[in-house]
């Protein structure tokens, strides 16, 4: 799950965006102007955000709890609590953190795309739809490529291709080279049975990104399915030395190609 947030950016760029209403009301900031309050709430919560990337996890909350104390009402720190909380299976908190950020700030693109996040892996996928059409409601939303890629894949767990294919399209649109819809977009296609467009999407995402078990994966089954034996055998051998411990390599060794 958060091998997919981090991917998408979706840790430190939430810290970049500041909400409304800060009072800055603790023992640590209220001798201290708003901007200055902000600021040390900003610090905290960026370290807290660099600990959750190393999954520090309790090392990010004390940052948090640090934050809060500075600035009772930065929204942002509320977010990354919510990812926190999200990584640890502490749903009901994690869902109340992500809650608090929206309140906090309506227009915080970056909370609604990762609280939708949060719904979609949690079945809820309708609700978390409607989180990224929040997050792309506003127009100073700084990477909305991010909620549009999330968004068809929530609507692929769903079960609305035709959604999921509009929405991953609509980010490669906006960010031509967004590796992570192109190989998406590229997965989705080869199980529409659109092999020759999914061949060209996995070559594109090969010359602007590093391979990943993913598209190692999916250019196994591209192979398969073309009879390329020689290059299927290439993808397996790499998918194997470069991610021995993945899924993708145990479906592999499992030869479930489904």
């Amino acid at each position: 799950m958060k091998r997919i947030i981090v991917a998408l950016s979706l840790i430190l760029a939430a810290c970049a965006q500041q909400p409304t209403g800060s009072n800055g009301s603790s023992n640590l900031g209220n001798n201290a102007p708003d901007n200055e309050v902000q600021q040390r709430a900003r610090a905290f919560t960026d370290l807290a955000a660099a600990y959750f990337q190393r999954s520090q996890y309790k090392v990010a909350l004390d940052e948090l709890r640090k934050a809060i104390q500075v600035d009772p009402n930065f929204g942002p720190a509320y977010n990354i609590y919510g990812l926190v909380y999200m990584e640890l299976a502490e749903d009901k908190l994690a869902e109340d953190y992500f809650r608090r950020a929206i309140e906090l700030n309506r227009n915080d693109s970056e909370s609604h795309n990762n609280y939708g996040w949060f719904l979609c892996t949690r079945g809820r996928h309708d609700e978390g739809l409607a989180q990224f059409s929040g997050a792309l409601k506003n127009p100073l939303y700084a990477s909305p490529e991010q909620a549009m890629t999330n968004a068809g894949m929530c609507a692929e767990m769903k079960g609305d291709l035709a959604l999921a294919e509009a929405s991953l399209a609509r980010a490669l649109k906006l960010q031509p080279d967004n590796p992570q819809a192109m190989i998406k977009l590229a997965g989705l296609k080869f199980r529409q049975g659109k092999q020759e467009e999914a061949q060209r999407l996995l070559a594109r995402h090969s010359e602007i990104a590093q391979p990943s078990a993913e598209s190692l994966w999916l250019g196994v089954r591209l192979e398969r399915k073309s009879g390329n034996r020689a290059q299927e055998a290439a993808y397996g051998l790499q998918l194997r030395k470069r991610f021995p411990d993945s899924i993708e390599a145990r479906s592999l060794l499992a030869g479930q190609y489904e």
